[in-house]
């Protein structure tokens, strides 16, 4: 083979090689992360229209932070964790990479018993570990009106839970947005559009750790 030869097959190679690496890039750059929001109607947006919700909102947050994600409301009003539990495999289908759980709320309301709803969530948890997809547990307080023994062991569900699963922890979703009349619906439970940016904008660096786990993961 003459160098003049030589020197076409090399760049033709060349060029293969870097359509290749282009194409990739650009696949996965149009490949955006599937953040899933699984919970209850503090999530899901009770009250509120589609726009106003906390995955919509959430994801406006992250797109405007530079990243490419898609959020998914798989959140599902008066969902206990027995509920979440029992739905789990069939809602995360396939193709999820990060889940931001959050649930309880209704066992407080109910004053349903602590150690089932710690072994409830527990076995989400353990579902999510297996499949490898990186977690943020969103954690909850009872009601006052509950007692303080019950607030303690409620509690306790979650710090349990972030000691025992490698997750990343928030401790309490409704963190700035609780009892705050401005900030929630006429119920009092419910956060409003302006409780929802509050939601959004207090774990916002929380999901953006989530998301380096996805890509330390990948």
């Amino acid at each position: 083979m003459d160098m003049r030869q030589f020197t076409r097959n090399s760049m033709h190679g060349l060029v293969i090689a870097l359509c290749l690496t282009f194409t990739t890039l650009t696949a996965q750059a149009k490949c955006p992360i599937t953040l899933v929001v699984f919970g209850d109607s503090l999530s899901a947006g009770y009250g509120l229209e589609k726009q106003y919700a906390f995955p919509t909102r959430l994801n406006i947050a992250l797109n405007q932070k530079g990243h490419t994600v898609k959020v998914i409301n798989a959140g599902v009003s008066g969902d206990t964790t027995a509920g979440g539990r029992a739905r789990l495999e069939w809602t995360l289908g396939n193709n999820v990479d990060a889940v931001i759980l959050e649930l309880g709320a209704n066992d407080a309301l109910r004053g349903l018993g602590t150690e089932q709803a710690y072994k409830n969530l527990a076995g989400i948890l353990k579902i999510l570990a297996d499949r490898g997809i990186p977690t943020l547990l969103a954690g909850m307080h009872a009601p006052p009106n509950m007692g303080e023994d019950y607030g303690k062991s409620f509690d306790d569900i979650f710090k349990r839970l972030n000691k025992e699963f490698d997750v990343i922890f928030y401790p309490f979703f409704l963190d700035g947005v609780a009892a705050n009349p401005a900030l929630n619906q006429e119920d009092g439970i419910h956060p409003n559009p302006a409780g929802v940016d509050v939601l959004v904008e207090r774990i916002l660096p929380d999901v953006e750790a989530l998301l380096k786990r996805v890509g330390n993961a990948s």
